[in-house]
């Protein structure tokens, strides 16, 4: 067994015992390892130390249970292992910047740590192949445009760090607000396309720092709306990763992440390959019957 198997192990344990007390040193014998080295090369693999993953991952289930009206803010703080009511309620608001209360009342998209999938990082699958791991379906193929794409739609300037703390990191989900925004305005834009095709770009962005993201909706070439803007998917060759989840909230909270994780890390570099600087999400609607979307990579 590799070493990354033994710490999936662990991870796997982990998800099926988040309401039982879990200790190092039984993570440590179940990985074969000793809990100093254990430690160690699950911060490695994991990018969170051991203690910090378990209650990250303790706060995303409790979103979950949060939004269950029937049961008491008390009742899910004893099950998951918390002191008091007033013990979760810190820990809540200190992982995610708003209170369960605060959360119940008013629910937003929250970035919550991911449940990793080791075996992305350590499998590569030949174009056309579908890689199926974790209730995720994903598949790698090339496609080639030869006239451009149109969309329209609004974007928000984003820091940097937010990208390199998808997954891992948790919080309110600042692009959800811009998603929002496009959908109540989206109506009013003439010229869009039939299929309600729709499309995440995050690309460079003048300010130091920072990365641009549109959100928009496939259109034709008019004159660009007061307040919007158009962005052109360009010709040329591109690297297509298609991917399935059982939900939208699956497929854009978890699969998305781990999709993008699994072709910069893995795929491209095994296969030499470089894109051009920018990742397109092609969505066929943001509607919660969608269950697939692809990302779209062009070719240098």
């Amino acid at each position: 067994m590799h070493a990354w198997e033994q710490i999936q192990q662990t991870i796997e344990f982990i998800e099926h015992h988040l309401d039982d007390e879990i200790n190092i040193e039984s993570l440590s014998k179940m990985a074969s390892l000793s809990p100093f080295y254990y430690q160690r090369l699950f911060s490695r693999l994991v990018k969170k130390p051991v203690a910090e993953y378990i209650k990250l991952r303790r706060m995303a289930k409790a979103t979950e249970a949060v939004l269950q009206k029937d049961k008491r803010i008390l009742d899910i703080a004893l099950d998951l292992g918390f002191s008091s009511h007033e013990h979760f309620s810190r820990t809540f608001k200190d992982t995610f910047g708003v209170t369960p209360n605060e959360y119940r009342k008013s629910p937003q998209a929250l970035n919550r740590m991911t449940k990793p999938e080791l075996l992305l990082h350590y499998t590569l699958i030949d174009e056309g192949v579908p890689l199926i791991t974790d209730g995720i379906v994903l598949e790698v193929n090339r496609q080639e445009i030869t006239e451009p794409v149109y969309f329209t739609g609004i974007k928000k300037d984003m820091p940097v760090q937010f990208v390199n703390g998808l997954g891992i990191e948790s919080g309110v989900d600042p692009l959800n607000a811009l998603w929002q925004n496009f959908h109540e305005q989206k109506q009013t834009v003439l010229g869009l396309a039939e299929d309600n095709e729709e499309i995440g770009v995050a690309y460079p962005c003048l300010k130091e720092g920072y990365f641009s993201y549109f959100a928009g909706a496939k259109s034709s070439p008019v004159e660009i709306p007061s307040g919007f803007m158009n962005w052109e998917l360009p010709p040329g060759r591109y690297i297509v990763c298609s991917f399935e989840a059982e939900n939208f909230e699956g497929l854009v909270m978890d699969a998305l992440y781990k999709a993008q994780q699994y072709i910069y890390n893995t795929w491209l570099p095994n296969h030499k390959l470089q894109t051009e600087a920018f990742c397109a999400e092609r969505y066929a609607s943001h509607s919660p019957e969608t269950t697939n979307m692809e990302i779209w990579l062009k070719l240098i």
